[in-house]
């Protein structure tokens, strides 16, 4: 099994920054795809970010955020710049053995451990 463990999260305010970070335990080896996903009130879970052999983003966080890993501290990491209020979530760690690429990186189904989530509040 794998836990994830998110931390980071916080209140900020827009414009700011704050980075987020993904701890995986217990079976990691061969974790190949990380991703981010966030959930505001009301809406649905929505893409974030995922890397593996490449990164990907989504539409809204595109030249904003940044995912990056570090594999000997078996942490994974979502750098957020310019902040906005509609960045406001819970944001959710995930990660899949396999590689997850193309029309599936945002498919919830294809990422098999999920994080509790961590809180970020942009405020106006």
């Amino acid at each position: 099994q794998v836990q994830l463990v998110e931390s980071g999260g916080g209140l900020v305010q827009a414009g700011g920054s704050l980075t987020l970070s993904c701890a995986a335990s217990g079976r990691t080896s061969g974790l190949n795809t990380m991703g981010w996903f966030r959930q505001a009130p009301g809406k649905e879970r929505e893409f974030v970010a995922s890397i593996s052999w490449s990164t990907d983003y989504g539409d809204s966080v595109k030249g904003r955020f940044t995912i990056s890993r570090d594999n000997a501290k078996k942490t994974t990491y979502l750098q957020m710049n310019s902040l906005k209020p509609e960045d406001t979530a819970v944001y959710y760690c995930a990660a899949s053995p396999g590689l997850v690429r193309g029309d599936r990186i945002g498919t919830e189904r294809y990422y098999d451990y999920w994080g509790q989530g961590t809180q970020v509040t942009v405020s106006s």
